[in-house]
């Protein structure tokens, strides 16, 4: 299965899922919470405060070695979206991915999706567990605080 496939299945609309897919073409699903959705908003509003250019996107479709991956919430620059626009999925991760960690994610997994967003020119990638920690990534790896929105904080109440 790719992802056009997922897109027109009439019967894989308006799931409460979060839906991917593996390097295999298999749909990967995750339930979605009420406590994932709130931090999911929590995260958007606080960039939407930050931000001075770009878009800020929720649930995008990345294609990556492993398949298609969706972040919760993702910045977007300007270059960015003249670029790829209305691509779906994208070949390149925006260059901020934001993931809300899911009581069924593995750390492994987390870890994985991190790389995979890396690896499609991503510059940072943000983890942030239900409980509100949020933890920050660029190519060097875990890092204090985000260069492209400084003053974000570490905690999100």
């Amino acid at each position: 299965m790719n992802w056009s496939d997922v897109l027109a299945d009439p019967c894989l609309q308006d799931l409460p899922y979060k839906i991917e897919l593996n390097q295999h073409g298999a749909i990967v699903m995750t339930p979605a919470s009420n406590r994932h959705a709130r931090q999911q908003s929590r995260i958007y509003d606080l960039l939407n405060s930050l931000k001075r250019s770009g878009e800020l996107i929720v649930e995008c479709a990345v294609g990556t070695e492993s398949g298609v991956r969706v972040p919760d919430v993702a910045w977007m620059s300007d270059s960015f979206v003249a670029k790829h626009g209305e691509s779906t999925p994208f070949p390149r991760a925006p260059e901020l991915c934001v993931e809300v960690v899911s009581p069924s994610n593995s750390r492994a997994e987390m870890e994985e999706k991190i790389q995979l967003y890396l690896d499609r020119s991503a510059r940072e990638v943000w983890l942030c567990s239900e409980a509100g920690t949020v933890e920050f990534f660029d190519a060097t790896g875990a890092v204090d605080e985000s260069q492209l929105f400084a003053g974000f904080p570490t905690q999100i109440k």
